[in-house]
């Protein structure tokens, strides 16, 4: 046993304290062999250090709004969480419109994006007030007709694409030269054209890009928020007023998935964009940013049962209930999206033993459903558990329902003042019952009566 190892017996950590206290209290074992564990204290702190990132290096008394991007965690009470942290929702579909209301989240504090918004839901942002940026060009048309038709004093702004090239991650970059976001800039007549649409719109009080993903360097990312910048100074001269007033930077910071280290940090990045474009913070204009992942990633894990231990070509492979359900990037993408695994014991204690190499696959049935392949852990044996860290953000959210496997139980965590772990659901496991129900369960007789004479 190596020094960390031994310290980390002898001081478990609150992962490790919580781990233990779901097994114990039944929330993962042989009924649930799957569930997400959510630390509550670990996303007040990382919503407290975003805002105070910001409020060091923004003017005093600029409008910030810092709207967290539902995709990256679609569950009602962690969007009532942020919000009681101060922060607003992103929202970029109806349902996530309707969770981030359910939530409590008001009005004022959600803005509307998407690259695909029908008239209904155009027609609702603008009756309701909520910010929309508008994606293209046949999009701002539709708004033209519902604002003549309508007049609203929601906040409209303009999605562009300053083109500024991709991440590592070419699945997740949105600047590209043939991005499907926003206005590319580049293209020929495209930087008048948009220039001329605010003009001719005076309620257009807003310009929006989101240059960043898991994979974008910090320096492309304000390299894109600068161009956003340059563009509001040249829209604003040519009106001679101060006709955008916000700029909405996006998020897409990106997350550190090889160690419990948080890095690159929100400071990091205000302190960048604050020598890079010293104006984009100076009170000229009001600030929305779109932070999803970088909340939350680090404050989730996905706890999984071993159902059997076997090996096939002398490698041994731990069969888990934690797979492309819950994993789906990870299992089809692992070199984009690899995560870290740890090793459990059946009663939730970390396992020291010295590393095998090792696959933990999930249950699924295709030959790549694999969270880890040829991975050293200490060797994981039937009704041990694996640990999916990093995990608190997108694992909960996008569930592929492959095998019609049913959504895992999530709950939150947080520490008792005797030492002890308390939990709150976040959300309960679904039963099979609800997932017949779902897969069309009332209409089992259907198909069979249609054609009948």
């Amino acid at each position: 046993m190596n020094f960390t190892e031994r310290d980390r017996a002898i001081q478990p950590t609150e992962r490790d304290r919580a781990i233990q206290a779901a097994i114990a209290r039944g929330l993962v074992g042989p009924g649930e062999p799957v569930a997400g564990l959510l630390d509550i204290a670990g996303i007040r702190r990382s919503a407290a250090e975003l805002r105070a990132a910001f409020e060091e290096f923004t003017a005093p008394g600029t409008p910030v709004l810092h709207a967290f991007a539902v995709k990256a965690a679609s569950l009602v009470p962690v969007l009532r969480l942020l919000a009681q942290e101060g922060l607003g929702c992103e929202v970029a579909s109806p349902g996530e419109l309707a969770l981030a209301r359910a939530a409590g989240v008001p009005i004022t504090r959600t803005v509307l994006d998407s690259p695909a918004k029908t008239h209904s839901e155009l027609r609702e942002a603008l009756a309701l007030g909520i910010a929309v940026n508008a994606d293209n060009p046949e999009e701002l048309a539709r708004i033209d007709a519902l604002m003549a038709s309508a007049p609203s004093s929601a906040p409209i702004g303009l999605r562009v694409n300053p083109q500024i090239g991709g991440g590592s991650i070419g699945a997740m970059s949105t600047a590209t030269d043939t991005s499907k976001f926003g206005v590319g800039l580049r293209d020929e007549g495209a930087r008048d054209w948009v220039v001329q649409a605010f003009l001719a719109r005076p309620w257009l009080t807003r310009l929006h890009g989101h240059v960043g993903s898991q994979g974008m360097p910090l320096e492309l990312m304000t390299a894109g928020v600068t161009a956003l910048y340059h563009l509001a100074e040249e829209i604003n001269e040519k009106a001679g007023r101060r006709q955008i007033d916000t700029l909405d930077i996006g998020g897409g910071l990106p997350v550190n998935f090889s160690s419990d280290a948080t890095t690159p940090t929100y400071r990091e990045y205000a302190a960048l964009l604050h020598s890079t474009v010293p104006g984009l913070l100076s009170g000229r204009y009001g600030l929305v940013t779109e932070f999803g992942r970088s909340l939350l990633a680090k404050h989730g894990t996905v706890l999984a049962r071993v159902e059997y231990a076997k090996s096939a070509g002398g490698r041994p492979i731990a069969v888990t209930h934690a797979g492309a359900q819950v994993a789906t990037r990870t299992v089809f993408v692992p070199e984009s999206w690899p995560i870290r695994v740890a090793a459990y014991d059946a009663e939730g204690r970390p396992k020291t033993d010295a590393p095998v190499a090792q696959d933990i696959a999930g249950p699924c049935c295709f030959a790549g459903d694999l969270v880890a392949e040829n991975r050293p852990l200490p060797r994981l044996e039937a009704g041990d558990h694996a640990a999916l860290l990093d995990t608190g953000a997108y694992y909960f959210s996008t569930h592929f329902a492959y095998n019609s496997l049913p959504r895992p139980g999530i709950y939150g965590y947080a520490a008792d003042t005797d030492g002890g772990v308390r939990f709150a659901t976040v959300r309960t496991p679904q039963t099979l019952e609800e997932l017949t129900a779902e897969s069309g369960g009332a209409h089992a007789k259907s198909l069979g009566e249609l054609g009948r004479q």
